[in-house]
Protein backbone atom coordinates (compact mmCIF):
# COMPACT_ATOMS: atom_id res chain seq x y z
CA UNK A 1 0.00 0.00 0.00
CA UNK A 2 1.56 3.29 -1.04
CA UNK A 3 0.81 6.69 0.40
CA UNK A 4 0.15 9.41 -2.11
CA UNK A 5 1.95 12.64 -1.26
CA UNK A 6 1.45 16.08 -2.70
CA UNK A 7 3.58 19.19 -2.45
CA UNK A 8 2.83 22.89 -2.22
CA UNK A 9 5.04 25.96 -2.15
CA UNK A 10 4.46 29.31 -0.49
CA UNK A 11 6.55 32.45 -1.08
CA UNK A 12 6.56 34.57 2.03
CA UNK A 13 8.52 37.30 3.76
CA UNK A 14 10.93 36.38 6.54
CA UNK A 15 8.81 37.93 9.29
CA UNK A 16 5.80 35.75 8.33
CA UNK A 17 7.62 32.40 8.44
CA UNK A 18 6.71 31.36 12.00
CA UNK A 19 3.05 32.26 11.55
CA UNK A 20 2.85 30.17 8.36
CA UNK A 21 4.64 27.19 9.93
CA UNK A 22 2.20 27.23 12.87
CA UNK A 23 -0.74 27.31 10.45
CA UNK A 24 0.63 24.40 8.45
CA UNK A 25 1.33 22.25 11.50
CA UNK A 26 -2.17 22.96 12.86
CA UNK A 27 -3.64 21.49 9.67
CA UNK A 28 -2.25 18.12 10.76
CA UNK A 29 -1.53 16.49 7.39
CA UNK A 30 1.94 17.97 6.83
CA UNK A 31 4.79 15.45 6.73
CA UNK A 32 7.77 17.62 5.79
CA UNK A 33 8.50 21.34 5.63
CA UNK A 34 11.44 22.67 3.62
CA UNK A 35 12.55 26.30 3.83
CA UNK A 36 14.51 27.68 0.88
CA UNK A 37 16.10 31.07 0.47
CA UNK A 38 15.18 33.37 -2.41
CA UNK A 39 17.80 31.82 -4.73
CA UNK A 40 16.32 28.34 -4.19
CA UNK A 41 19.04 27.02 -1.88
CA UNK A 42 17.61 24.77 0.84
CA UNK A 43 18.19 26.28 4.27
CA UNK A 44 16.53 23.64 6.44
CA UNK A 45 14.19 20.63 6.28
CA UNK A 46 11.86 19.70 9.14
CA UNK A 47 10.27 16.25 8.99
CA UNK A 48 7.04 16.26 10.99
CA UNK A 49 5.60 13.06 12.36
CA UNK A 50 2.04 12.43 13.41
CA UNK A 51 1.41 13.93 16.83
CA UNK A 52 4.02 16.71 16.82
CA UNK A 53 2.51 19.29 19.16
CA UNK A 54 3.28 21.71 21.96
CA UNK A 55 6.67 21.27 23.59
CA UNK A 56 7.92 19.05 20.77
CA UNK A 57 7.25 21.84 18.29
CA UNK A 58 9.03 24.53 20.32
CA UNK A 59 12.59 23.68 19.13
CA UNK A 60 11.41 23.68 15.52
CA UNK A 61 9.83 27.12 15.92
CA UNK A 62 12.95 28.46 17.62
CA UNK A 63 15.06 27.33 14.67
CA UNK A 64 12.54 28.79 12.21
CA UNK A 65 12.66 32.10 14.11
CA UNK A 66 16.44 32.22 13.76
CA UNK A 67 16.16 31.52 10.04
CA UNK A 68 13.46 34.16 9.59
CA UNK A 69 15.81 36.75 11.11
CA UNK A 70 18.36 35.98 8.39
CA UNK A 71 16.19 35.99 5.26
CA UNK A 72 14.00 38.68 3.78
CA UNK A 73 12.07 36.40 1.47
CA UNK A 74 11.86 32.62 1.33
CA UNK A 75 9.87 29.72 -0.03
CA UNK A 76 8.26 27.12 2.18
CA UNK A 77 7.73 23.75 0.50
CA UNK A 78 5.22 21.49 2.19
CA UNK A 79 4.81 17.76 1.65
CA UNK A 80 1.40 16.37 2.63
CA UNK A 81 -0.25 12.97 2.73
Amino acid sequence: MSVKRKSEEFRIKGDEVIKKIKELVAEGNVRKITIKEKSGKVIVVFPLTVGVVGAMLAPVLAAVGAIAALVTECTISVERD
